[in-house]
């Protein structure tokens, strides 16, 4: 039975050839013809099933990339029609791993960027030399990390704050508010130091220390003449102190101040005196007459007694402290906020004014060093400052820093005797966030920035500061100090 299922159909192939042998020549043409033609038709059918099978496959792919498809075909559409993804936004790129520090310059005003909006060419923009900010020219590398810088747009009149750029104002702000660490009093105050009038300029003496040059302009809203300035030997209207056009920290130490949110610091910026002819870039501070009614109110402390109030926590947490305890009318708090801000910046001539604790330099003032250094215990400390109706607080005046002193020969005794310091400033070098907020804060500055050479100068300077700040943070590791809320 099972060989006869395999030899049925070849039985019943030759009985047919056999037929088809017998037939006539015209009915076998016939046949043979109709056979060529099914045999072409389904190889035309089965050729064009191919494509349709191939297009079944390509949306069965595309289905399974599903928005990412849609999304990059919108930004091809956008592409074609020269239609930027993002606009009125300026933007800031932060390499993790920088090679070399990229420039920034100026930023295209809305009406210029409106118009070459149809050419979506960035890098030309940047390249524009304008009173405003270039998004990063350089190439970003792996990891870079984009920041909002400031959104542009805005002018003067559009704004409700008034914090919107003026034309004429070196203090650059392309936004309806200014940066968060920056009160409205700090960003008037910036503005007057960059833009008064200068009306006269003099000395102000002082007992123990060099003559202050004091520039004055007419109050808001009160119009004094130059006459009835020299008649007063205070200031009447608004003053600043011009500090040496050879010291550059001033207005670094109040950026730095602000970004930290110590707020010790007095409004600074940099400026040119058209009256001084010489086109040099000067530090100028403003005048607070709670400081200077003839000399600063100063705090004369030894170093021994500086760590009793350190030991003693004097004030910690607004308990009233006892009277055989030593303590000053200051904060504890105080102390710790000045030696974090004094070691960033290395600034020795508070607490440590005999450079005890670095190898100093030829050119370092230091006070009786080395023979003072033996005798640290009755080391009397100097430039520690307050206001006479805010004694609990200090006041960070004479910022003196110093950016070339590497990491092995920094001053720890800054922080000696240092058990707490503010969360608040620990917690923005933790977050990796020093470098973004100096770079805005900075630029507001538009003289200071170009002074010091452009990003390129301003990155080497924070540069400087994060190396610093890494090691603050090994410091606070390995000795156990305590991150905690000081909001006194």
């Amino acid at each position: 039975m099972g060989n006869f299922r395999i030899y049925w159909p070849c039985f019943y192939f030759l009985k047919l050839t056999h037929r088809f042998g017998r037939g006539s020549s015209v009915k076998k043409m016939w046949i043979f013809l109709c056979l060529i033609s099914l045999f072409l038709l389904f190889l035309k059918v089965g050729y064009l099933d191919q494509p349709n099978r191939r297009r079944s496959k390509e949306e069965e792919k595309l289905q399974t990339r599903g928005e990412h498809h849609s999304y990059s075909l919108d930004l091809r559409i956008s592409a074609s029609l020269g239609v930027p993804t993002r606009y009125n936004v300026v933007y800031i790129t932060l390499n993790s791993k920088r090679l070399k520090p990229t420039h920034i310059g100026g930023a295209v005003k809305s009406k210029l960027r409106t118009k070459m909006r149809r050419k979506a060419i960035y890098a030309s923009i940047t390249q524009r030399k304008r009173p405003g900010l270039e998004p990063n020219a350089g190439q970003i590398n792996g990891g870079a990390a984009l920041q909002t810088f400031w959104k542009e747009g805005f002018s003067a009149k559009s704004s409700n704050d008034g914090t919107a750029s003026r034309p004429d104002s070196n203090i650059r702000i392309y936004s309806q508010k200014a940066p968060p660490w920056f009160s409205a009093e700090d960003i008037e105050s910036m503005r007057f130091l960059a833009d008064a009038k200068v009306l006269q300029m003099k000395e102000l003496d002082r007992t123990d220390a060099k003559p202050l040059l004091m520039f004055e302009s007419a109050r808001r809203g009160t119009l004094l003449s130059p006459k009835q300035l020299k008649r007063t030997n205070a200031c009447r209207g608004q003053c600043g102190i011009i500090h040496s056009s050879v010291d550059n920290t001033e207005v670094f130490a109040f950026h730095l101040d602000r970004v930290l949110g110590l707020n010790r610091t007095l409004p600074a910026v940099s400026r040119k005196f058209g009256s001084l002819h010489d086109s040099q870039v000067y530090q100028v501070v403003l005048w607070d007459a709670s400081l200077y009614p003839k000399d600063p109110a100063s705090v004369r402390i030894t170093w021994r007694e500086y760590q009793n109030f350190l030991t003693q926590r004097c004030w910690h947490r607004n308990g009233i402290p006892k009277s055989d305890s030593g303590c000053s009318s200051i904060h504890y708090s105080e102390w710790s906020k000045l030696a974090l801000f004094d070691f960033l910046l290395q600034i020795h001539n508070r607490l440590d004014p005999s450079c005890c604790g670095f190898r100093p330099r030829q050119e370092d003032a230091c006070v009786g060093h080395p023979a003072a250094c033996k005798n640290q215990e009755n080391l009397q400390l100097t430039n520690i400052f307050h206001r006479e109706h805010d004694l609990r607080h200090l006041v960070f005046m004479d910022n003196k820093g110093y950016f070339d002193r590497n990491e092995d020969n920094l001053d720890f005794r800054l922080l000696e005797g240092i058990k707490e310091l503010p969360e608040q400033a620990v917690s923005v070098v933790r977050m990796r966030k020093l470098r973004e907020r100096l770079l805005q804060s900075l630029f507001l500055d538009k003289v200071y920035w170009e002074s010091q050479g452009g990003r390129e100068g301003i990155d080497k300077l924070i540069d400087v500061i994060e190396k610093r700040a890494k090691v603050l943070l090994a410091y606070i590791n390995a000795h156990g100090i305590k991150v905690i809320s000081m909001n006194d």
